[in-house]
């Protein structure tokens, strides 16, 4: 059966001629638009527009469509008009994409207080700053900065990248070994550990290995957990090593749960930033968004000195 929402959508394109405007009327994003539009004509079985630059021009027979669907489409819509609540409104959604460990620490507390809705995505950053300037997010927190037309990067905190280790670790042996200033027998030692990964991401090991070592790991950690916040749960119950960023581990390493073992002999860090399109119709929640994530990782900023 057809979905009404293409209808609309075929009849908001038709009077605005930009898929933009159609986008933000309707409150979805610009893909989605052109899925409408893309299933519509696909079950008429003939072309409703003629895309020309950025201009939706329709043609013959989406002029003809309009004209004998437009009168239906009033009604309906008026009757959605006076049959809804009076004191309801519409709620916007905002799409948001941040690795999962950033969610838990620095939002996840405070989404009971959000008057509107918030969808989360989470994944590798190039395909997270794709979709946003797609409109498929709306806003992002990356340690990456991929430069796209449209789309504004706001650096406001940023975290180091160190070694952390159970409270059964030989921290000992390490510094003994350390004090070698001998690379071979320091990374023999390290390899000779039981190490922490998390699934599809290894991305921290590999760098964190290449700048202190010059070359990437040659081994697979021992343990593969879901994610960061797994690893330094794991690692309050006794041994092992993993490399992770400081801002998901201080709080553990300050009570004395886990141990600092090794910020390396170049100290790796990242600096992380917020990434939205410059022009959007939800700059009041992006906003609210922003000032709750930066009040709980913002202190970092100022302690990297970057």
């Amino acid at each position: 059966m057809v979905n009404l929402e293409w209808y609309r959508t075929f009849k908001v394109v038709y009077q605005t001629g930009t898929l933009t405007k159609a986008a933000e009327q309707l409150f979805i994003s610009q893909p989605g638009v052109s899925l409408h539009l893309s299933s519509l004509e696909h079950y008429v079985g003939y072309k409703l527009f003629d895309r020309t630059g950025r201009k939706m021009i329709p043609t013959e027979r989406g002029k003809v469509l309009y004209n004998f669907t437009i009168e239906a489409l009033s009604k309906l819509e008026e009757a959605e008009k006076n049959f809804q609540k009076s004191t309801e409104k519409h709620t916007p959604t905002i799409s948001l994409g941040m690795c999962f460990e950033t969610f838990q620490s620095a939002l996840e507390e405070f989404i009971p207080s959000f008057d509107f809705n918030i969808i989360l995505q989470f994944g590798e950053y190039p395909l997270m700053i794709e979709n946003l300037e797609k409109g498929i997010i709306d806003l992002i927190v990356t340690p990456q900065v991929l430069e796209k037309e449209g789309i504004e990067y706001f650096p406001f905190s940023a975290e180091k990248i160190i070694m952390v280790g159970g409270n059964e670790t030989d921290l000992e042996a390490f510094n003994e070994v350390l004090a070698t200033n001998d690379d071979e027998m320091l990374e023999k030692w390290l390899k000779s550990q039981k190490w922490y990964g998390t699934t599809g991401d290894m991305e921290h090991l590999r760098h964190f290995w290449q700048l202190n070592f010059n070359k990437y790991p040659d081994f697979r950690p021992n343990y593969i957990v879901p994610n960061l916040n797994s690893i330094i749960r794991c690692l309050k119950q006794g041994q092992g090593l993993a490399i992770i960023p400081d801002f998901l581990c201080q709080q553990e390493i300050d009570k004395g749960n886990i141990q600092l073992i090794w910020e390396g002999k170049s100290i790796l860090k990242n600096t992380i930033h917020f990434a939205h399109r410059k022009k959007t119709i939800y700059d009041k929640e992006i906003a609210l968004i922003k000032e709750s994530i930066a009040s709980k990782m913002g202190n970092s900023w100022s302690n990297l000195n970057l």
